[in-house]
């Protein structure tokens, strides 16, 4: 069997180390005489799985104990709902910064369930391909948080900057959690699908500050309180199993053999900037994100003459270079360099680049 390059935006490419390992483990889990996917989440071998998870997510992002950790259903679009449900219980406005699509389906879910809503700044203005200043940012008085998404993986915006504001800080980090250490406790709430550096689809993260448990709006959903969802540890209903489990092994290879997330970013910094380099110095190929809000995550490109897209994606394709289409709202192409895409990928991906110009340019 060949294994390809995957540039996919997600369900994006897992470590092909944790990916052998769970194929090992599939019918028998350390000999248990069944798999994973078999097992009651509420087994003494779940929760022993379940625990060394969050353990170990711990471990790698430093969270401090005043944090809970919900592994939770949904994807990360559903939590453009439950956040206002959980956070404006006690009044005040949502503020967004808005920076994308993602940032944009955030706010208009937030508005649909009639919640005041403030955009405290925006790079509408700019087409999207800089994020906005700090000096920018105007957030409301009455703020009872402020929602930005720190890398938005459509447009491949990224910020080069923590927010500072009085509210609680809201981030969404689907697509750039775990690529680089963070510091916790600058948020009030970090939520992220797990599709993209954390594990299969079906999966998202919360991470949320204790004081923040109790500002939900009454009454609400059980299942949408993240009071009663970290009081059950995740399991007020059966959690997504199997998806945690390879979370879980994802944190661990993580931690065991890329060696953590300081390490995690020089190779992510590198991947990205050999990236770059290749497509700043040809004139076939151009990016059009502002240097520093450019993502390490996500990286689009366009060609000089897109009379040549199907061609490009058509030859990458036959190359192993996989899943390059942009997103079908921008077009062009798109590469996603996440944690478990290795180097020689980017490097087959440039020298692909490189050969279809010298043929077609």
């Amino acid at each position: 069997m060949t294994r390809h390059y995957n540039f996919c935006a997600g369900p994006a490419a897992l470590p092909t180390a944790v990916l052998e390992r769970a194929s090992r483990e599939i019918l028998d889990y350390q000999g248990r005489g069944l798999s994973v996917m078999e097992m009651s989440h509420r087994s003494s071998e779940f929760i022993a799985i379940a625990e060394r998870a969050e353990a170990d997510l711990r471990a790698l992002l430093a969270i401090p104990a005043n944090y809970r950790v919900l592994f939770l259903q949904g994807g990360a679009s559903l939590q453009f709902a439950m956040l206002p449900l959980n956070l404006l219980g006690k009044g005040g406005s949502a503020n967004f910064i808005q920076t994308g699509i993602w940032g944009k389906k955030a706010l208009t879910e937030a508005r649909h369930l009639g919640f005041e809503c403030v955009v405290a700044a925006s790079s509408e203005a700019n087409g999207h391909i800089e994020v906005p200043p700090q000096s920018t940012l105007t957030p409301s008085a009455d703020a009872a948080y402020l929602h930005y998404t720190s890398n938005e993986t459509i447009g491949g915006l990224a910020f080069d900057y923590v927010p500072k504001v009085d509210a609680p800080l809201v981030c969404d980090m689907s697509s750039d959690i775990l690529s680089k250490p963070i510091d916790v406790s600058d948020y009030g709430v970090i939520y992220a699908g797990a599709q993209k550096n954390i594990g299969p689809a079906g999966l998202t993260l919360v991470i949320v500050r204790e004081d923040l448990l109790d500002q939900a709006v009454t009454p609400s959903p059980t299942l949408f309180n993240y009071r009663q969802l970290a009081e059950a540890g995740s399991m007020v209903n059966t959690p997504p199993t199997y998806a945690w489990y390879l979370a879980g092994l994802v944190f661990q290879w993580l931690q065991e053999e890329v060696g953590g997330l300081e390490a995690m970013r020089e190779i992510n910094q590198r991947k990205a900037q050999k990236l770059y380099a290749a497509i700043d110095s040809s004139d076939f190929y151009s990016n059009p994100i502002a240097v520093r809000s450019r993502s390490l995550m996500n990286v689009p490109f366009v060609l000089a003459d897109e009379a040549l897209d199907a061609a490009f994606l058509r030859e990458a394709d036959a190359a192993g270079l996989l899943n390059l289409k942009g997103h079908r709202s921008v077009g062009g192409m798109r590469a996603s360099l996440y944690n478990a895409v290795p180097e020689a990928a980017v490097d087959a991906l440039i020298d692909f680049m490189a050969d279809f110009e010298q043929r077609k340019g």
